[in-house]
């Protein structure tokens, strides 16, 4: 989907020299001297939870930075360590943001105290109901191996596999057409998904949030860490977690785009429809989002209900016309702000990005060809200046 949203917990480095950080709402914060982050993290170190802790910012955005703590805090009470990382962001966070911040805070507060949730065991992860057997088995091995068995992989780096539970899906869709309803009655100004949908619904807002920051944690990142580990798949902190609707009455396709997120999921829920393909047409980099397609990177995919697609968020894709009936996908946009910050400070993606990877080895065919043509050109002068006896 769009790449439009906040850049949840990513570090900026700003002119000044300053170091700022994300709080997964947008807000920065230069690092104040007598405080600071270490520049590189502690791989070893595993980091506390503070779910239950109840603070402005995002408890993902936490327990991803306290691995950046020095290395004197990190044995210290978990209650230290956020005290400590928050008033990092308190400090330093600009008043404007913050206040942004706050206000989406207070309305998806005044949201949740209001809405009645129709399916209350949607809320919390269950995954026996909410997974195919398939799935939840790859994700118990927890393997290189066991991943490989459960998923397609029609075009690179655009893997397929069945994930939900058929009740899961139907329970979903009656959970956000209960919102909705919701909203139309009480008259409720919600939040598009994205800048590109129109219709559909942030899942986060209405209180599913905890489930899908579990969703990510224990489902995704794992397959993530195997299939993009160059993308920060390893290190996924956040997410954005919501549903699009097309059909009649409802947005019809979706342009040409990359999403903001690093890894990105999306998943038919139903109902019945006819066309909505997606097509993807290879992944790129900032610099290289707009250059052409090459014939290896085309895909297009259509769309079974439970079957997920997991793909990086820079592989550009859109989705075609949905020209019969309803269709509505979850999609959760999963985030990494160590990767975001690292990829700050690096010039070549060929890792990742097909164009930076053709450009490489054009370079590389073209040093190539001139380190022959110099020793050809050697070669022939040596022989030349040979004298035969």
């Amino acid at each position: 989907m769009p790449q439009t949203m906040s850049v949840d917990g990513a570090v900026d480095r700003r002119k000044d020299g300053q170091v700022r950080i994300g709080n997964g709402n947008g807000v920065v914060a230069p690092v104040h001297s007598a405080q600071r982050l270490m520049s590189k993290p502690n791989a070893d170190h595993k980091p506390d939870n503070y779910n239950d802790l109840q603070m402005e910012f995002s408890p993902l955005l936490f327990s991803s930075l306290e691995r950046f703590l020095p290395n004197q805090m990190l044995a210290l009470p978990r209650e230290a360590k956020a005290q400590y990382m928050r008033e990092i962001l308190l400090k330093y966070s600009p008043e404007g943001e913050r206040n942004r911040a706050q206000k989406h805070k207070e309305y998806r507060q005044k949201i949740i105290s209001n809405y009645q949730p129709l399916h209350r065991e949607l809320y919390t992860m269950n995954a026996t109901f909410f997974f195919v057997p398939s799935f939840l088995k790859a994700i118990t091995d927890n393997s290189g191996d066991s991943f490989q068995r459960i998923v397609s992989e029609p075009a690179p780096g655009i893997f397929t596999f069945e994930m939900l539970q058929p009740r899961f899906c139907e329970l979903l869709l009656s959970e956000v057409e209960n919102f909705e309803k919701w909203v139309f009655k009480t008259k409720f100004r919600i939040m598009q998904p994205n800048t590109m949908n129109k219709y559909g619904a942030v899942l986060d807002d209405f209180g599913l949030e905890t489930m899908l920051d579990k969703l990510m944690d224990d489902y995704i990142r794992p397959l993530s860490k195997v299939f993009f580990s160059e993308v920060g798949g390893a290190t996924l902190d956040s997410h954005h977690g919501f549903v699009v609707e097309y059909g009649i009455d409802r947005d019809i396709d979706l342009g040409f785009h990359v999403d903001d997120a690093e890894v990105a999921l999306n998943v038919c829920l139903g109902k019945q429809f006819s066309g909505g393909e997606l097509f993807f047409r290879g992944v790129r980099c900032d610099k290289h989002v707009n250059t052409e397609t090459q014939p290896e990177e085309i895909l297009d995919y259509c769309h079974v209900r439970g079957r997920a697609v997991l793909h990086r968020g820079r592989h550009r894709h859109g989705a075609r016309a949905t020209t019969d009936g309803n269709r509505i996908n979850l999609i959760l946009w999963c985030r990494s702000s160590v990767f975001r910050e690292l990829k700050k400070y690096q010039k070549d993606f060929s890792s990742w990005c097909g164009e930076c990877l053709r450009e490489k080895k054009e370079r590389q065919e073209l040093s190539v060809s001139a380190t022959k043509q110099e020793l050809l050109k050697r070669n022939g002068e040596i022989t030349s200046s040979v004298v035969p006896l």
